[in-house]
């Protein structure tokens, strides 16, 4: 009731989220208030998302965090019960969300990717859902004016990884990660696009790159 009293959300593209079974959805990342809308957008499955520590220090934000179980991870550590328990959560056939991004933008324009993600597809196998948040900026500014946001999801297509004969080097989990992040990309405004706004320019290396290390679900 309360996400519905802040936003006007426009829920259908999450139609395209499987019921059941095991999947890593890769999301972007602008502010806070995605946690409630999307966990109450998407009830009833079962939806766990990481999150960096110290948002546990703040009594409000530990709440929300406890009661979506999310996990924490420390910045600057190698996090292996985090990468655990996600695991365990994929292998009990549950949704994990993941930013790649690593943090909060704020201003809604893609960051820069990080390929923590990468070794929890490979290890599981589960199929990964590209998915994205817009229009929510200035949710708080809104509701200062008493005005309800726009909130829009985009979903894409499924596809799991396959690296074949290649060797998962530091470059190829970042490239990975890169054409995971142009698959974001694609699902927004090119308004919101930021590092990889360059879509168009789009590069023969990575549709090849595409075609021996990804493999579509649908």
């Amino acid at each position: 009731m309360l996400t519905r009293i802040i936003c006007r959300i426009h829920n259908e593209p999450l139609s395209k989220v499987p019921h059941n079974g095991p999947l890593i959805l890769v999301v972007n990342h602008i502010n806070i208030l995605e946690i409630p809308v999307f966990f109450t957008a998407l009830h009833p499955r079962y939806i766990i998302g990481f999150s960096a520590s110290k948002r546990w220090k703040v009594w409000w934000t530990r709440l929300l965090l406890n009661l979506a179980d999310a996990i924490p991870l420390t910045i600057g550590e190698a996090n292996i019960d985090a990468f655990r328990r996600g695991l365990n959560n994929i292998k009990d056939g549950n949704i994990i969300l993941i930013a790649p991004e690593g943090t909060r933008s704020g201003h809604g324009r893609l960051q820069k990717g990080y390929p923590g993600v990468i070794s929890l597809a490979m290890r599981s196998n589960a199929p990964l859902l590209p998915l994205v948040f817009y229009g929510h900026v200035h949710y708080k500014e809104n509701l200062l004016r008493l005005k309800r946001t726009d909130f829009y999801f985009a979903v894409g297509k499924p596809f799991t990884l396959n690296l074949k004969d290649q060797r998962l080097t530091g470059a190829i989990r970042q490239q990975m990660v890169d054409e995971i992040m142009y698959q974001l990309a694609s699902l927004l405004p090119a308004q919101n696009r930021g590092v990889y706004s360059n879509l168009d320019l789009a590069t023969e290396e990575y549709l090849k790159f595409e075609d021996h290390t990804m493999r579509s679900e649908s």
